[in-house]
């Protein structure tokens, strides 16, 4: 298809470049924070569970300031935080946060229990609420996690500019829906010479022109 090897041509065009590195440098730091602590670990999903429907430049300097917040502060306390900060969910993210720390001492090795990480993103969509497949997805490449996508918009509006799939009739993207626009993802990563979670750092770089986590 063209316009596939339209897009691999761009994103062999960004590995000739500085970003490359770049990239790299963001892979590198996430295996490191999936070496870490189950309590360091769920820091990141609690990031995650701020970035849902909001900015995540924004949710990064939330996760910087609350800390170790996450992990014991109350949730009246997380809410007023959030709120303090600008989230747009305060209440919702809060309680989120509260509820899932019943997984705080142990989702290091909870997921290590997984063999295939499609399977340890199904284990967390089941029990963390507030996470769908595409945070579930975030979630896991930050602590390392090679073959999950993270669709949001910004990878769907890539793909259907680039005529690879037809714009989804909801953002919100069912099971169905999620997994084959994440095939059509593994196509362009394999003719790239690339995992799935460096293709969507070189992605999000070529719509947004920045590269966050």
């Amino acid at each position: 298809m063209e316009s596939n090897n339209q897009l691999v041509l761009k994103v062999e065009q960004l590995k000739k470049t500085q970003i490359k590195k770049v990239i790299d440098s963001r892979i590198s730091e996430f295996e490191s924070l999936g070496k870490q602590s189950s309590h360091e670990i769920f820091k990141e999903l609690c990031f995650c569970l701020l970035t849902a429907n909001f900015n995540a430049q924004k949710s990064i300097i939330i996760q910087k300031e609350i800390g170790d917040g996450f992990l014991n502060s109350p949730e009246e306390i997380l809410c007023k935080k959030l709120q303090a900060f600008g989230h747009r969910y305060p209440n919702a993210r809060a309680n989120y946060i509260v509820e899932a720390r019943l997984y705080a001492d142990s989702i290091k090795e909870i997921l290590s229990k997984y063999k295939e990480e499609t399977e340890a993103r199904v284990w967390v969509v089941d029990h963390i609420k507030g996470l769908s497949y595409k945070e579930s997805s975030h979630f896991l490449r930050n602590i390392g996690y090679k073959n999950l996508a993270i669709i949001d918009f910004h990878i769907v509006d890539l793909l259907v500019d680039n005529e690879l799939i037809e714009r989804p009739n909801s953002k919100c993207l069912t099971k169905k829906k999620y997994l084959e626009i994440e095939s059509v993802l593994k196509k362009i990563a394999d003719k790239s010479k690339l995992n799935l979670a460096e293709l969507d750092l070189y992605l999000w770089y070529m719509e947004t022109g920045k590269i966050l986590k």
